[in-house]
């Protein structure tokens, strides 16, 4: 068979696109998945951070109702009022200016 020599073996730009179709989508459906799972630990992470501060703030109030001061450190709420808390993820900022002084507290995630 005789070929003519303005023919072109290469497949055109659209058969290209709609063979490497199935990869993009793939690649398109992989990237939402990705951002939906790192948007769900986002709010996990934000939602552990509120429960946190929740917890503290109570704390500091059942101390104050119940022995007449605040708490002194937070080392003082741990040990007496069972505060737990995952330290490799939240770092606590405690600042107490006096027993009748409401302390300044701050919840700060580690990234």
């Amino acid at each position: 068979m005789r070929r003519n020599r303005f023919e072109s073996n290469s497949l055109g730009i659209i058969p290209r696109l709609a063979n490497m179709l199935p990869l993009l989508v793939g690649v398109f459906i992989l990237f939402l998945f990705l951002r939906g799972v790192q948007s769900v630990s986002d709010t996990t992470a934000a939602k552990q951070q509120e429960s946190l501060e929740t917890a503290l703030n109570r704390s500091i109030a059942q101390c104050y109702a119940v022995e007449g001061m605040y708490p002194p450190s937070l080392r003082y709420i741990r040990e007496h009022y069972g505060l737990t808390y995952d330290e490799s993820k939240f770092v606590i900022d405690y600042r107490c200016e006096g027993s009748n002084l409401m302390p300044e507290v701050m919840v700060l995630p580690i990234n």
